[in-house]
């Protein structure tokens, strides 16, 4: 199977785990079984903001949910059902450096949820001092993307690249001069060292940059070497305002091999919390995750005049 994509991806990201229970629910820990359900439903508030979307038109065959295991609950199987692109996580929650959740056995569940792509997210820096953990890493991340491709699957990218301490000392701390001066030339650099150690990816999940020329050169090395000329790139929210969110998609919206974005907290944070607070009624809160959700894709599409 040749690697990349063909076609534009909208992803609501709500595979959040441990982050989730913790500052949405203050759940330390394994939840019981009760706080599993709780949580469950507010996963299941989001996806129904998902289902409006669709119901208001748009093309499902483009939207995609990115959902896991442990609290998706039947969201995996209604996705499907409603032909929807399903994406589903196979790192460990809240973990510095990337292992697999369910370890050896991690191949026996992406086939038991049959996903149209299977997601890590991973935590890279190229001159993160602690060598070894990257090695270790890449190590992992070559198993799973070989396993994906002898098994026809496609492997969906997730790249965040922390800051070393020399890295925002040499910046006085700052780290919005991070994002702009140093973080896109890192981004390509680990990209570029995990393709050359054999870690083939199919879309690349990326942090927003603020100028296009670093979207251009980012989509350029995810393409960069034989094979790789259909390898697509989506962008991420990081939880950021709508106004940071915006400004990264109009960036990146025009670039070749952009796809679309994978945005998560950005789009359902606040309606969820305004629900969980009883400020807002269930359908209230998901016609808002709705409406977000479709004001990120209209501006995508250059739908929105700023």
């Amino acid at each position: 199977m040749a690697l990349g994509y063909d076609g534009k991806l909208y992803i609501l990201a709500f595979d959040h785990r441990g982050s989730f229970q913790k500052k949405m629910f203050g759940i330390e820990g394994d939840p019981n079984p009760e706080q599993t359900k709780t949580i469950a439903d507010a996963k299941h508030l989001i996806f129904e903001g998902m289902q409006e979307a669709v119901r208001r038109g748009v093309e499902a065959a483009a939207t995609g949910v990115l959902v896991d295991e442990q609290f998706g609950g039947n969201i995996p199987a209604q996705s499907r059902e409603g032909g929807l692109k399903l994406a589903m996580p196979v790192e460990k929650s809240g973990q510095n450096e990337f292992d697999f959740e369910y370890g050896d056995d991690f191949g026996a569940h992406i086939e038991r949820f049959d996903p149209d792509f299977a997601k890590v997210l991973v935590r890279y820096n190229p001159d993160d001092p602690d060598v070894e953990m990257n090695r270790r890493q890449t190590a992992r991340l070559k198993r799973l993307a070989d396993w994906l491709h002898e098994h026809d699957r496609k492997f969906l990218f997730e790249l965040l690249v922390p800051a070393t301490d020399e890295q925002l000392k040499s910046l006085d701390g700052d780290s919005d001069r991070y994002d702009a001066e140093l973080r896109p030339e890192l981004m390509r650099r680990t990209i570029e060292e995990l393709q050359n150690a054999g870690v083939e990816v199919d879309i690349w999940k990326i942090e927003g940059v603020d100028e296009r020329e670093d979207a251009e050169m980012l989509a350029e090395q995810t393409r960069s070497g034989s094979g790789r000329e259909n390898v697509v790139c989506v962008l991420l929210g990081r939880g950021a305002s709508t106004d940071k969110v915006e400004h990264w998609l109009r960036q990146a919206a025009p670039v070749d091999g952009f796809i679309g974005f994978a945005i998560g907290r950005s789009i359902w944070w606040d309606p969820l919390k305004g629900y969980l607070d009883k400020e807002l009624e269930r359908e209230a809160a998901a016609a808002q995750i709705a409406d977000s959700y479709l004001h990120f894709v209209q501006v995508y599409e250059g739908q929105v005049v700023h």
